[in-house]
């Protein structure tokens, strides 16, 4: 499948989603029970479900997966992932409620559990193969030059009290870096730019040894020189020095705003990193002229990762209950 209407097409049938699934999970073609992980059951045609041999229990395809508990059919959820993984700018929730027949209210659900199994758990390290990484973070949230006097006003009061700088306050900032060589990007949300909180980020994502290109940004002067070959582009001067600049990262900047601000509008910074994590998958799998990625593979590679990543309503909505000791 290369396109949205042989995706349609295919899915057309329950069991051929519940197959392709299963298929992703286990491609061995032997489900495990996830109750005692037996490979011995028996198939429920008219409920489209496994019994197991051992303990009995029955499951379906959904069970341990990011569809867990979730009445809508797999052929809207795969119509859906397909969506949001094909679609360069992003995909809105209304925009999925009206193409799949559900809610505005589930379609955002559904897109925030598929962001799930878009984020990328290598624990491969940038830089690894010898090529250069680019490093830089960026600000998230409203211009302050468009904002109202009142309010503009009134967010310089809390960074005053706060101690912090005006932009701190009113924006949420966003790390990242790009491998040129593994053409790999990785972002996430952090609370500050400290020299402590960007040392441990470059620590944890790039392999020691490397060479890592930053702008001229202070907390980054002294927390690389050690562990890494450290190139500075001074922006007040120019933005490109030879091979020394931040022009990679800053591109994938522009891709992530432009979706959040001409897609999704507005966006919590509570959820802000499913939405950094959507765009990083997106960018990572984008392919080349030598080796293209067509949307089909693109959106098995989505469908790979489902298992193992479960998130709740509760979860999402930062309503979880602590539990009581």
């Amino acid at each position: 499948m290369k396109t949205l209407q042989e995706a349609i097409q295919h899915f057309s049938n329950e069991q051929t989603c519940i197959d392709a699934v299963a298929a992703m999970r286990w491609p061995d073609g032997k489900p495990v029970c996830p109750s005692c992980e037996h490979k011995d059951h028996y198939w429920l045609a008219s409920q489209k479900r496994w019994k197991c041999k051992e303990c009995w229990k029955q499951f379906s395809v959904k069970v341990g997966t990011i569809f867990e508990d979730s009445p809508v059919s797999l052929q809207k959820w795969l119509m859906a992932m397909w969506m949001i993984a094909n679609d360069k700018n992003g995909v809105s929730s209304w925009e999925i409620h009206r193409a799949i027949g559900v809610t505005q209210k589930t379609a955002w659900f559904m897109l925030h559990r598929i962001r799930l199994a878009m984020k990328n758990e290598s624990l491969m390290k940038l830089g690894s193969q010898g090529g250069p990484v680019e490093a830089d973070e960026t600000f998230i949230g409203p211009d302050p030059t468009r904002m109202h006097k009142k309010r503009k006003d009134k967010i310089k009061a809390m960074a005053f009290a706060d101690g912090t700088k005006y932009r701190t306050v009113s924006n949420t900032i966003v790390m990242g870096m790009l491998d040129r060589e593994m053409r790999e990007v990785r972002a996430m949300v952090i609370p500050n730019v400290k020299r402590v909180t960007l040392q441990e980020k470059i620590l944890n994502n790039i392999a020691e040894g490397s060479q890592v290109m930053t702008d001229e940004l202070t907390s980054y002067q002294f927390a690389l020189a050690d562990k890494f070959v450290h190139g500075v582009i001074d922006h007040t001067k120019g933005y490109v020095k030879g091979q020394i600049h931040t022009q990679g990262i800053d591109n994938f900047w522009s891709l992530l705003k432009r979706t959040l601000r001409g897609t999704y509008v507005a966006v919590e910074p509570f959820h802000l990193d499913r939405y950094v994590d959507e765009q990083a998958f997106r960018y990572n799998n984008r392919g080349s002229k030598a080796e293209p990625i067509h949307d089909g593979e693109r959106f098995e590679m989505v469908l790979s990762q489902v298992a193992g990543r479960r998130l709740t309503y509760k979860e999402l909505t930062g309503k979880v209950e602590e539990t009581p000791f």
